[in-house]
């Protein structure tokens, strides 16, 4: 068993009013390494890709709960972001960039790409009518620390 340096929990109800949400408390918990901007802007894009997949895709806008664990080992933020929705059938496919499975929305097919292009490590698993879950990884580079998160005002 992997010994956290430490670790957070949080589930939500699955509304776009919590993506907000959802980014800021992983933002703040990850603040402890001193990210620099660019790196806490990353996570909180690919928290927020995740959740609206959740949100959009795996439950298609309605009821569920969405949960968000978040690992910090030495200088490695890992952010598993599950649901519990329809799943995706063709996980290959959904990564595709510009592949969607709702045409008919603005932005669409872009979620994965983004969380693949701002973290350093990006793995799906899913089962049709039982979820998705999707663990994300960045390294956050501690030669950056005066130009770290914590350093700037807000």
């Amino acid at each position: 068993m992997e010994h956290f340096n430490n670790q957070m929990v949080v589930e939500f109800d699955s509304v776009s009013k919590n993506e907000s949400f959802a980014r800021v408390v992983v933002a703040a918990f990850v603040a402890r390494l001193n990210p620099t901007l660019e790196e806490i802007a990353d996570i909180k894009t690919a928290v927020s890709e995740a959740v609206t997949n959740s949100i959009i895709h795996g439950y298609e806008n309605g009821d569920g709960r969405i949960r968000i664990e978040t690992y910090i080992v030495e200088d490695t933020v890992t952010v598993i972001v599950t649901d519990y929705g329809v799943g995706i059938a063709d996980i290959e496919k959904a990564m595709e960039p510009m592949y969607t499975s709702k045409p008919e929305l603005e932005r669409s097919g872009m979620g994965f790409a983004f969380m693949e292009a701002f973290m350093d490590e990006l793995f799906v698993e899913s089962q049709k009518g039982e979820g998705t879950k999707v663990t994300m990884r960045k390294v956050i580079r501690q030669e950056n620390a005066e130009e770290g998160f914590e350093n700037k005002e807000i």
